[in-house]
């Protein structure tokens, strides 16, 4: 979905600039093909309920959330960030895959009081540390009172816009979802684009290398259908306590009392790793395999390298056989030719790599234990 190449040519520093942008002034990304799709009826909380793992009802109107939706088997769907606009109404802000019709199909067997429809909303990221300073240039001294994941409607050069504090990139940020967009997109783009060149704005890909740092998934790349959320560090996504029934409860409280005995069903888990090698600043189009430090059979595969100019060494995520996800076990990497073509040590290490400015839940639980956080 996230167009991984950078804006900025080599020649004047190419994806490295752009981290510079993102982690030094402001960047902004395009990121109108995060569609959304609205769930809006009488029965709109309760069938959001039913689709994601979490409470629909600790969404507060012009409140968001992250939040998974899971297959009967427990893999996750899509991960998308879930916005409240009303009582009655819902955006899920999905990234990568197409949910729209699978949740129509939900709502079939189902029939829930409901609408599921994809409406003319595109949003652009607005991700870094100057980022609350555009912004407020750009609406208002109110967009300091945005909490993180919540929500402010706002015009923007005549055009209607709800803004959230969230983002794809561990950075202080915000998105600008543009309403009526096939009218308004251009209004919003380079309005922001003119407000923007006090602050040294710049125009950049998705930064993959800040959110790999910050430990954030990438649909499809880290996790997809077949990968449940104990494999990838999303367990605080699957309450204990959730009373009502959801897609994917039973496999998931299955799963989780396995774990709770000391029994993984899964062959793999997620984990991070730095690794040796030249520095990797370009993406990768396949995954990489990983070995054990001896033998000649693959054990995993990293799904999300690149890399770290705080830590000086090559970082990523990957999955890795279930029992040797413990920091400091020792793996190998087998690089593809275009990014040296040899086999370099690794080692696992905590995620994040980096802190979010704004922790997510997985960070905070992970402060309060030295367990490691499934």
């Amino acid at each position: 979905m996230y167009h991984p190449r950078a804006h900025i040519p080599k020649e004047q520093g190419g994806v490295m600039a752009e981290y510079d942008a993102l982690v030094n002034h402001v960047a902004m990304w395009n990121v109108a093909v995060e569609r959304q799709i609205q769930v809006k009826g009488p029965d709109a909380e309760k069938f959001v309920d039913f689709v994601i793992t979490r409470p629909a009802n600790i969404i507060k109107p012009m409140r968001g959330k992250y939040v998974i939706l899971c297959n009967e088997e427990g893999g996750i769907m899509n991960d998308p960030v879930l916005l409240r606009i009303a009582e009655d109404e819902f955006w899920f802000s999905i990234s990568d895959s197409d949910i729209e019709f699978w949740l129509r199909g939900v709502n079939i067997g189902k029939g829930f009081d409901v609408t599921i429809a994809e409406i003319d909303v595109c949003p652009v990221q607005i991700q870094g540390p100057k980022s609350e300073a555009l912004m407020t240039d750009l609406f208002g001294s109110a967009v300091s009172d945005i909490p993180f994941y919540g929500l402010m409607e706002g015009t923007l050069n005549g055009a209607d816009v709800i803004i959230s504090q969230t983002g794809f990139s561990g950075e202080k940020g915000y998105e600008i979802y543009c309403l009526d967009a096939t009218l308004n997109a251009e209004k919003v783009w380079y309005g922001v684009l003119e407000a923007g060149e006090k602050h040294n704005l710049k125009v950049t890909a998705v930064a993959h290398h800040r959110r790999i740092a910050a430990g954030i998934l990438s649909w499809g790349q880290d996790v997809d259908q077949e990968v449940s959320p104990f494999q990838c560090n999303l367990a605080y996504q699957v309450p204990k306590d959730k009373e009502g029934d959801y897609i994917g409860k039973a496999a998931l409280e299955k799963a989780r009392a396995q774990i709770d005995t000391g029994y993984s069903p899964y062959p793999l888990g997620m984990v991070g790793i730095v690794f040796g090698g030249e520095p990797v600043i370009d993406y990768a189009n396949d995954f990489w395999l990983i070995y054990g430090e001896e033998g000649d059979d693959a054990v995993g595969y990293v799904t999300s390298p690149w890399y770290s100019p705080e830590l000086e060494t090559n970082i990523a995520l990957c999955h890795v056989p279930w029992n040797g996800r413990d920091v400091g076990t020792k793996y190998r990497v087998a690089l593809p030719t275009e990014f040296g073509g040899e086999v370099v040590e690794a080692e696992v290490v905590s995620i994040p790599f980096r802190p979010s400015v704004n922790p997510n839940s997985r960070e905070v639980e992970k402060s309060r234990t030295s367990a490691p956080v499934s």
